[in-house]
């Protein structure tokens, strides 16, 4: 798979590579928020007012349209009854 990327994309450390990746985790990210989303059977106006945004926000961050604050991400996974984890690694 890293072969494939590195012919189509770009090497690891070019710009078009990390822009590549910066985008997938971004649309990784939106996709988990609706999934958890739906299973919570909540509708993006709805997660939005617990979270205090508009759902225009909501839909925004799931399908990766904004760069969303990282406040108001942390507010949504915590809506929505999920845990953050996060690794940190030196490049």
């Amino acid at each position: 798979m890293d072969l494939l990327i590195d012919k189509h994309i770009g090497k690891l450390g070019t710009s078009e590579r990390d822009e590549f990746e910066e985008e997938l985790r971004l649309e990784v990210l939106g996709y988990k928020i609706r999934e958890l989303r739906k299973k919570r059977n909540l509708t993006q106006a709805q997660l939005g007012e617990l979270v205090g945004v508009k759902k225009a926000q909501i839909s925004k961050i799931e399908n990766s349209f904004t760069n969303a604050r990282f406040e108001t991400i942390l507010k949504v996974f915590k809506a929505l009854g999920a845990r953050v984890n996060f690794s940190i690694e030196q490049i």
